[in-house]
């Protein structure tokens, strides 16, 4: 009777209150975009139940697999066309429901959109009565795909006026430029390698819903946060980079890319005459993709210019968080692992500028504190 027992629930209740008034926003818009294009609820419903369990995954759960783009489209769109077809060519309801649920499933996990509500979106289509029934294919397109379409919009709009990722993309661990854990840098006997976690989740019997590049990541940053834990006396001042290169805040943008390229780096600190910070620059903040008329529609995707008639001031992003050199390194890892941080500014107690850590930094003070230790126990 313990399965029974739900476990509890971690996140905070600002993100679960965040969800709850996403999931209100979403509904909402939803039915009212649908009033506004019918206005008529006899012939196409305004909000068909589905939508409600969708809305659930997109705002309450959105890193999940089966809360993406393609989950919620695909898995609504073939979920339709299968109940439709069973509804009209068996008589039998319930017959017809089962059917199409378990047809509806199949094809999911052939075409890789599972989404849980799409079930109810196939025995609506057989169970929706006349008025869906008198709809035909047309049901596929609307409710299903405009209501489907409209909540995915409102959920993407959501997430990023909130500050959150969303639809939540892969996020394997890279090489380059020291931007991301890499993969082996973690000086454990008990680190694992890709193709480890690839063998235990094949082994696994059910279906566990999570991303495997989600998994690996959150398990690495465990595994670094555990290590640094060992580490507490050792500071930031023991393993940043102390030859930082830097601009001012009247250096053009043209020279700003030059020692980007120079020096391999992804980030500029900006400091001031007397050295203090005044924030970061970044690749990004140098280049815009060109908004002209005249570009062709492949200038205006993939097309970059460089703000080369700026100055640095003018494209600084202020709001950056640093660190001083007395700060312990454990407390580095919650900004680099959730906060997005991959180059974190070090300060002295006038806000001078003395160095710059990234993860790269990060993980090898880490080894190389592990060698002292082990030599000194030796």
């Amino acid at each position: 009777m313990r399965g029974f027992i739900p476990a509890p629930v971690t996140l905070r209740w600002t993100e679960r209150l965040r969800a709850g008034v996403g999931a209100l926003v979403g509904i909402a818009l939803t039915g009212g975009i649908a009033h506004l294009l019918v206005r008529d609820a006899s012939v196409i419903p305004f909000l068909i139940a589905p939508m409600g369990a969708s809305a659930v995954l997109l705002f309450a759960v959105p890193t999940s697999p089966l809360a993406q783009p393609w989950s919620i489209i695909g898995g609504n769109l073939v979920s339709a066309t299968v109940g439709v077809t069973c509804a009209m060519l068996i008589h039998d309801p319930v017959a017809a429901a089962a059917l199409a649920i378990g047809m509806a499933i199949c094809a999911m996990f052939a075409l890789r959109c599972v989404h849980p509500p799409s079930g109810a979106v196939a025995l609506t289509a057989v169970l929706g009565g006349q008025s869906i029934h008198t709809l035909g294919y047309g049901f596929v397109v609307a409710p299903v795909g405009v209501q489907s379409v409209v909540l995915l919009l409102s959920a993407i709009e959501f997430h990023a006026l909130t500050g959150h990722r969303y639809p939540h993309g892969h996020a394997v661990p890279k090489t380059d430029g020291g931007s991301n854990l890499v993969q082996g840098n973690v000086p454990d006997a008990a680190a694992f390698l890709r193709a480890d976690l690839e063998a235990v989740l094949a082994r696994q019997k059910d279906w566990l819903d999570v991303d495997p590049d989600d998994l690996e990541t959150l398990l690495r940053e465990t595994q670094l946060q555990a290590y640094a834990r060992r580490f507490k006396e050792f500071t930031c001042a023991d393993i940043m980079t102390r030859q930082v290169v830097s601009v001012g805040l009247d250096t053009s943008a043209r020279s700003a890319l030059r020692l980007l390229a120079r020096h391999r780096v992804k980030a500029l600190p900006v400091i001031d005459a007397s050295n203090r910070l005044r924030g970061i620059v970044t690749r990004p903040d140098l280049v815009v993709v060109p908004r002209s008329r005249g570009a062709s529609i492949v200038e205006r995707l993939f097309g970059r210019s460089s703000r080369t008639d700026a100055v640095v001031s003018s494209l600084t992003t202020t709001e950056v968080r640093s660190v001083d050199t007395n700060t312990a390194i454990a407390e580095l890892v919650p900004m680099f692992a959730h906060f997005g941080h991959h180059h974190v500014p070090v300060v002295d107690q006038e806000e001078h500028l003395v160095g710059m850590i990234t993860e790269t930094d990060l993980i090898s003070g880490l080894y190389r504190q592990t060698l002292t230790a082990k030599q000194q126990s030796a």
